[in-house]
C-alpha cells in the first residue's frame, strides 16, 4: 500500500480591506448579484462574480424552481454566461457569497459538487487555474488558488477517450 496526502493552501482574510482592489470589486459585484437571486423556496441567496482575463466581470445568482432540479446555482449561471458571452476568454477569478433570510451566514459557502465539476472543466480547458473566493454575508473570506484545490482527483474529458 502506498499513502499520499492530498491538500491545498487556503488563505483566510478577516476583512474585505485585506483583499486586492480587484478582489474587493468582485466581492461587491457578487453581493449585488446575490440580492437579485430568485430563492423563494430555500430563502438561501447566492451571488457570484467572475473576472475574465480581458477585464470583464460577469455575474450570476441562484435561480430556484418549484421543480427543484430545474433551478441553477449562481456559480454556474455566472460561468456559463461568461462562456457564452466571451467564448475562449479565460476565467481568472470567481467570487461566491451567500446569505439567508432565516439566519446569518457567517461562514463561507463553498460550491456544490455540480458547480465544482463545471468550474474545473473550464479550468482544465483553459489550462490555467481559476482562483476562488468564498464568503457568507459576514465573517471571514476564504481564498484558494485553483478549483483543483477543492476538487482533487477531478473527472475530466480524458476519461471519455481511449487515446
Amino acid at each position: 500500500m502506498k499513502k499520499q496526502q492530498i491538500g491545498f493552501e487556503l488563505f483566510i482574510y478577516e476583512t474585505i480591506e485585506e483583499l486586492s482592489q480587484n478582489e474587493q470589486k468582485l466581492l461587491v459585484e457578487a453581493e449585488r448579484a446575490r440580492e437579485n437571486a430568485y430563492a423563494p423556496y430555500s430563502s438561501f441567496k447566492v451571488g457570484a462574480a467572475v473576472l475574465l482575463d480581458n477585464g470583464e466581470i460577469v455575474i450570476g445568482n441562484n435561480q430556484e424552481n418549484a421543480s427543484y432540479p430545474s433551478g441553477l446555482c449562481a456559480e454556474r449561471v455566472a460561468v456559463f454566461q461568461a462562456g457564452a458571452k466571451y467564448p475562449g476568454v479565460p476565467i481568472n477569478t470567481i467570487v461566491i457569497t451567500a446569505t439567508s433570510k432565516d439566519y446569518v451566514v457567517d461562514n463561507p459557502a463553498a460550491p456544490c459538487g455540480n458547480c465544482r465539476q463545471s468550474i474545473i472543466e473550464y479550468e482544465q480547458r483553459q489550462k490555467k487555474p481559476i482562483a476562488i473566493l468564498l464568503r457568507g454575508e459576514t465573517g471571514p473570506i476564504y481564498k484558494c488558488s485553483s478549483m483543483a484545490d477543492i476538487l482533487p482527483l477531478a473527472f475530466s474529458s480524458s476519461f471519455l477517450s481511449d487515446s
